[in-house]
């Protein structure tokens, strides 16, 4: 009998300068990564990512609704971001199909998805991704798979994600999930704000183009799959 076989989406992540971090910086900045994972395994109909940390300052997570990777990645970096703007990581994005169950450690996963995930990662880090831009120099930590419109948006989103101040950034982690409704008065007593100051704050993250980019991308998948 043939195993069916089902796409999933893997991020794999290092964090930003976790030397000058600090041990106990580290273990927080990973405490936070975990925390965002079992959030979002609402977006994946209750699966598991599999929040795996791996060599250090590295983590991974596989996706059960691969359309949801670039929120997921930014939902990340928005939990670090949350901590301080000392905090970030880079994160390198792959698809592709899996067959069986995925178990819950993922080092021990080696199909193409984990694999490509990890290799965009290192691209991003050596700047070898893009033969013309160096990226090591352009400051970008978010690659998804090449040639694809999802990386063409990840590139123009982590320009977005870079700027975000500590405020900012834990504001966009709670509205970030996909059937979130926005209504700035019920944000604001969730995050015990003001309406003014969640309504200023939205605005200057730039959250409401992030969302429809988003969600027009999130759209063109379904229609396309």
């Amino acid at each position: 009998m043939t195993t069916q076989t089902r796409k999933i989406a893997v991020l794999t992540g290092d964090l930003v300068g976790s030397t000058a971090l600090g041990p106990a910086k580290v273990e927080q900045a990973f405490d936070a990564l975990e925390a965002c994972a079992d959030m979002q395994a609402d977006w994946m109909d209750g699966q598991s990512l599999h929040f795996t940390r791996h060599r250090g300052d590295g983590w991974q997570v596989a996706l059960a609704e691969p359309k949801y990777a670039l929120r997921s990645a930014l939902c990340f970096r928005a939990a670090l971001r949350a901590l301080g703007e000392e905090f970030d990581t880079y994160i390198g994005i792959a698809e592709g199909d899996v067959a069986g169950e995925i178990g819950p450690d993922l080092n021990e996963e080696t199909t193409a998805p984990f694999t490509a995930s990890g290799a965009n990662l290192e691209h991003l880090k050596s700047g070898e991704a893009l033969e013309d831009i160096k990226l090591s120099s352009t400051g970008i930590r978010m690659l998804y798979d090449r040639t694809t419109p999802q990386d063409a948006l990840a590139i123009a989103l982590d320009g977005y994600a870079s700027e975000w101040t500590k405020v900012q950034a834990a504001t966009i982690y709670e509205i970030l999930p996909p059937d979130y409704d926005l209504n700035f008065s019920k944000t604001a007593i969730k995050i015990g704000k003001s309406r003014q100051t969640v309504t200023k704050t939205i605005r200057a993250s730039q959250y409401e183009r992030i969302s429809l980019a988003l969600a027009s991308m999130e759209m063109w998948i379904d229609t396309n799959d």
